[in-house]
């Protein structure tokens, strides 16, 4: 049986407030307001944050984890190389495979967004009980591992 207490209209509600927010790019928006970010494109940082995660990702495997084709990715992949934020290796078993990965700069681009990205959460919930920013953070990693787990194509 689906539940549908108000608590899971809540949930939705939420869901989709986040969606909307994130289309609209408001949290990069905020950062280029507060801190001048630099110019590198948001979907380049995308990219850079889809490498960190998984490892060492190839032009098609990031294209699949950031939801976009292989010609957008190869076309981010390329502003990061020329802008020094990713390096191009060598697959030692596969020779045709090219893996990206982290460049020092692009290291350094990624820890100052995502301390920007922790401060906002920070400043958020600065009115917030100790006790709630950690039922938060483990109920939001939580939902996001079982969410994944439902929506996770076969």
């Amino acid at each position: 049986m689906v539940d549908k207490s108000t608590s899971v209209t809540e949930i939705e509600r939420a869901l989709v407030a986040i969606r909307r927010s994130q289309a609209r790019r408001s949290l990069a928006r905020l950062s280029r307001r507060r801190a001048g970010r630099s110019d590198v494109p948001d979907a380049v940082v995308d990219l850079l944050d889809a490498v960190d995660g998984a490892g060492p990702l190839t032009v098609t495997e990031a294209a699949a984890a950031l939801g976009v084709d292989q010609p957008r990715a190869s076309r981010l992949a390329a502003q990061a190389l020329d802008a020094g934020l990713l390096r191009r290796g060598a697959d030692p078993a596969d020779g045709r495979r090219s893996p990206l990965t982290l460049a020092a700069a692009g290291r350094r681009l990624l820890d100052r967004v995502r301390a920007f990205r922790r401060d906002v959460v920070a400043e958020a919930t600065a009115g917030w009980s100790a006790a709630d920013r950690a039922a938060l953070g483990r109920l939001l990693t939580r939902f996001v591992t079982d969410f994944a787990a439902l929506t996770r194509d076969p």
